[in-house]
């Protein structure tokens, strides 16, 4: 019996279609062969069963397959202890896990991985989190056959060539095949993925291109720089230039005329005290601009409702189901006992009219007609907007050559404020302590302390 065993995480954006649990593993896993595992190969059964866990929410999704001569030879659907002939492993972290590790073993497995670095749901309360890459890899290989393990970018290279990352699933399959760890023929793939009738084209050309680059993998990065979108390139002032329009668009040209004369005066400074250097104002462009696009209910309302949204779903999914918002509006939501923060409710696709009108109100914001600006937040998110522009001013002030570098730190330390509700808060407090201890060290000359490793 040759046993499977692949781990697939469900996208974020599969949050936003309800019915739609796991695009990323189901372009695979519900392929199941069609139990066509009959061209080009003796096998003539097949069994497949989903460890579906908690895709929706981005949780650990696995896929135990047996593949066989007869169906008296397959005893179980699960994989057992050790009992893998191959991993195909469309994550990292997930592949990486005890119960796929499990599975695995030295003088028996092979692995073929996407390397891709795929952040968990850890990641919302956690924005610092750094995933162990080097150490889960290293876990994979000594749980794998000698030489017998590979590891390659696909989701990367998915979205470069197919510019859908979902496409990273069949790479792996058809890298795996091409180094002969696949048991069936490609005809009969390629049928069950005609009869399985989602994305056909792109599954075909993701299946020849795995077994491609499994042949020669030079050309991965050949073919990403070859599909990449090129740098947006330019100036300080160019950069400064396509935040103030995208600030016109999400309030008006009087708030993107407030960003470019907040900047005005520190753009000066730095070319006075450093001609020719403008990291200074890359990083407050780039600060200010954060602070001033927080997201509040009319830019999410805006964002949902500009047509960009619709277009996304209908570049991601082939159509049908319902879409599904989860929001948590400020005055409908409660909090979580639990957790502390507000509990997000389940709107069906009729809220998006409403949100195409609250969306005309987003001139109201920070007026004394803002509903919304009277919560805690909002209003600490105007005060930091504030408290940025006399920072700007202060430092214009003072900035010389050789407090340079201790300014552009001092301007980067609200980038880490992050988040919603009790998480942008507590990102807000520590931002806070560190731009105070930078902004002592900018009046001091005092050098920046190097970050720790």
């Amino acid at each position: 019996v040759i046993s499977l065993s692949s781990m697939f995480r469900a996208l974020s954006r599969a949050c936003c279609a309800s019915g739609s649990s796991a695009p990323s593993r189901r372009k695979l896993s519900r392929l199941r062969f069609r139990k066509r595992a009959r061209s080009g190969s003796n096998c003539r059964a097949a069994s497949v069963v989903d460890m579906t866990g908690m895709a929706q929410k981005g949780g650990a999704v696995a896929c135990h397959a047996r593949i066989a001569r007869t169906p008296d030879d397959i005893h179980a659907i699960r994989t057992s202890l050790g009992g893998s002939d191959l991993v195909l492993g469309g994550d990292l972290v997930v592949t990486a896990s005890p119960a796929i590790l499990g599975t695995m073993a030295a003088g028996r497995t092979c692995a073929v991985v996407n390397s891709h670095e795929i952040l968990t749901g850890d990641f919302t309360r956690q924005p610092a989190l750094q995933l162990p890459a080097r150490r889960m890899r290293r876990e994979i290989e000594e749980r794998a056959v000698a030489g017998r393990n590979w590891f390659f970018d696909a989701h990367r290279l998915a979205e470069r060539v197919f510019g859908d990352s979902i496409g990273a699933n069949m790479l792996l399959l058809g890298y795996a095949y091409q180094l002969g760890l696949v048991p069936v023929g490609a005809a009969a793939i390629e049928q069950a993925i005609e009869l399985n009738g989602a994305a056909v084209e792109m599954n075909r050309r993701a299946f020849d291109l795995g077994r491609r680059v499994a042949h020669d993998p030079g050309l991965i990065d050949g073919l990403v720089a070859a599909q990449s979108q090129p740098a947006i390139a330019g100036t300080a002032d160019d950069l400064i230039a396509r935040r103030a329009a995208f600030l016109a668009r999400y309030q008006d040209e009087a708030y993107a005329e407030r960003y470019r004369a907040s900047l005005s005066a520190i753009r000066a400074a730095e070319q006075r005290t450093k001609p020719g250097e403008d990291a200074l104002a890359r990083t407050a462009a780039e600060t200010l601009f954060k602070l001033m696009a927080y997201k509040d209910e009319y830019e999410v309302a805006r964002l949902y409702t500009d047509g960009s949204f619709a277009v996304a779903l209908k570049e991601q999914f082939d159509g049908g189901g319902r879409v599904t918002l989860h929001l948590a509006p400020p005055l409908l939501s409660k909090v979580d006992p639990a957790t502390g923060r507000p509990k997000k409710l389940a709107f069906g696709p009729w809220i998006l009219p409403v949100l195409r009108q609250l969306a005309k109100f987003k001139r109201l914001r920070g007026t004394a007609w803002d509903v919304f600006g009277r919560s805690t937040e909002r209003r600490m998110e105007r005060r930091l907007i504030i408290e940025y522009e006399a920072l700007l001013a202060d430092v214009a002030r003072d900035l010389r050559a050789d407090n340079h570098a201790t300014a552009v730190a001092l301007f980067g330390a609200a980038r880490e404020i992050k988040g919603f509700g009790p998480v942008k808060l507590a990102s807000m407090e520590r931002a806070k302590r560190q731009e105070a201890e930078l902004f002592e060290r900018f009046r001091a000359n005092a050098p920046v302390r190097a970050a720790a490793e």
